[in-house]
């Protein structure tokens, strides 16, 4: 990559300096621990003990600055695990920046397309002239990423030959819930087989799923919640000025719908459905979209033919009968794989009818309801857990064609008195790889840089911690917590396995509460937010906001102190 072939943005992003908290900024070989709680799962302790024996129930730790030590060389590798997250690069970056601050003779390699990577040996040594090309770029493009599962003793054995070829007695895995579980399970298994070398975790990913008391937030879901608000407020000021259409907008968020609450809370769209929520209450599809016709037909009978309707990604599996039916899905399609009669089947109506046949009655029944073009896509090829890929389902036309039978029977009844006009958004990949805002070229520096601390400090198992985001940088609280802390055991591919638990919506939180409190309001009124461009160079209050969701937790957080 020449100078030439940058942006202005690129250029005037490569420039900027991110702040370290004060314990990290003070020097890597300052840097001591201060031992915490010792710790246990969220769920099936018993069983999480019995298949981490090693790296089980450790303390969680902070740190301090205390006096400076000499470090010998140490060779780490670094992967880029499962989907793309804005500041990934400055996690590599900072990881690097340690690394060499603590011995200038040590190297960092980065594995290449993901976790295939220490399996295949496949990777390069980062030089000053790499990472400086990357500092503060959105993507994963220095090294690639993938999604390849650690779980097999054979993976395990060639991830240990590759870095004995290399002298590596560290691993980063920069990842979510799925990347960390393999983190868990590639620590385990090096400290059971003596092979000296530490696995540190950092928590990516843009749903914001990843997270507890010890993780405040994910990294990328502050840039990626930006640019998608920045979407719906440009969508909002369309809808303000055309004032004929519907715009339904699914956003990214499959098992967890932090990123819809966060982009509603930015710009305020006059329904926002939330899939914990659709859950909870158990309403049907019939239900969410009795609901979202009725808004619809008060605001036309009000003369707005037009509005916003955020969507969540993985709404499809929060619907009571439909997450039954996908699970029951899921085990059936386990089984057919080898099936010769299903595999030999090339007319679409006929592997409907194959499906209807083995799922049970009631789920047979919601399946057969639903339309050819869901049916599809239900039917695709699954994920690497054996599920279903609801990015790939189309709920947002599933919901616009069921209202649009709904807004026919109101009007029939004259209930609807207006017209209806539709238009449909996804916004996923938008979101990925934009340049990280100041909030997470910052965190995401501190992170790798952190990550490194913990490995100095002879951790392992763990995920590296960056609390009190609120605050400036300067006064972040750097640490780590025990990957198998956040662990439970779910069913994936018919079979029980230890996985990092995802972090649900809480309906009972602030920042659900701040949205229940206004939706009404927002519905019938058109309060819209128009957020604009994130931005990186101006007042502190409009570049280094945070995000709402931060801001209303943290401070229902000190309300309780």
């Amino acid at each position: 990559m020449t100078t030439n072939e940058l942006s202005p943005l690129q250029k005037a992003r490569l420039n900027f300096k991110p702040v370290l908290p004060k314990t990290l900024a003070e020097g890597i070989k300052k840097v001591e621990v201060i031992e915490g709680a010792k710790t246990e799962c969220v769920k099936d302790q018993e069983e999480i003990k019995r298949l981490f024996p090693n790296t089980y129930g450790k303390c969680t730790v902070t740190f301090k600055s205390g006096s400076e030590k000499e470090y010998s060389a140490k060779n780490v590798g670094v992967i880029l695990s499962g989907g793309q997250a804005p500041g990934g690069h400055n996690v590599v970056a900072g990881l690097y920046d340690a690394l060499k601050q603590a011995n200038k003779e040590s190297k960092l390699y980065g594995f290449l397309g993901g976790p295939s990577g220490i399996i295949d040996g496949e990777y390069i040594e980062f030089t000053d002239e790499i990472i400086d090309a990357y500092r503060n770029t959105g993507g994963f493009d220095i090294i690639g990423s993938g999604r390849t599962k650690l779980e097999t003793e054979e993976q395990f054995q060639k991830a240990l030959a590759n870095c004995k070829k290399l002298n590596i007695t560290g691993i980063v895995i920069i990842g979510g819930d799925d990347s960390n579980t393999n983190a868990a399970m590639l620590a385990e298994w090096f400290v059971q087989n003596n092979a000296g070398i530490q696995v540190i975790g950092c928590p990516k990913t843009i749903d914001g799923d990843l997270k507890n008391d010890q993780i405040e937030i994910s990294f990328g879901f502050d840039t990626a919640t930006k640019t998608y608000a920045e979407l719906v407020g440009n969508i909002q000021r369309d809808v303000n000025s055309a004032k004929k259409y519907w715009h339904f907008v699914k956003v990214m968020g499959r098992s967890a719908t932090h990123v819809a609450l966060e982009v509603a809370l930015q710009t305020q769209p006059n329904i926002t459905l939330i899939s914990e929520e659709v859950e909870e209450k158990k309403l049907s599809l019939k239900q969410i979209v009795d609901y979202m016709a009725n808004i619809i037909a008060q605001r036309a009978n009000d003369g707005k033919n037009f509005g916003v309707a955020l969507i969540p990604e993985g709404l499809i599996e929060f619907i009571p009968e439909m997450k039954r039916m996908i699970a029951n899905l899921n085990d059936v399609m386990s089984t057919l794989e080898q099936d010769a009669s299903y595999n030999k089947l090339t007319v679409p109506a006929d592997r409907f009818d194959f499906i209807e046949s083995r799922l049970e009655p009631d789920n047979a029944k919601v399946f057969e309801s639903l339309p050819v073009l869901i049916k599809a896509q239900l039917l695709m090829d699954r994920d690497p857990h054996g599920n279903v890929q609801v990015s790939k389902i189309e709920t947002e036309k599933l919901l616009i064609e069921m209202i649009k039978v709904k807004l026919d029977q109101m009007k029939a009844e004259g209930e609807f008195m207006g017209k209806f006009s539709d238009q449909c958004h996804f916004f996923g990949y938008e979101g990925r790889c934009a340049f990280p805002s100041n909030f997470d070229a910052n965190y995401c520096y501190a992170l790798g840089f952190n990550a490194y601390a913990l490995m100095q400090a002879g951790m392992t198992g763990y995920l590296s911690s960056v609390r009190n985001l609120t605050a400036p940088s300067t006064e972040w609280v750097a640490g780590g917590v025990p990957l198998t802390m956040m662990m439970n055991m779910e069913k994936r591919h018919g079979h029980m396995k230890p996985v990092i638990q995802k972090a649900l919506v809480k309906l009972d939180g602030p920042v659900f509460k701040k949205l229940e409190a206004n939706r009404e309001d927002w519905a019938m009124n058109d309060r819209y937010m128009f957020p604009g461009s994130i931005q990186y160079w101006g007042p502190s209050e409009v570049c280094d906001i945070t995000t709402q969701t931060l801001k209303l937790e943290r401070e229902a957080a000190a309300a309780l102190v």
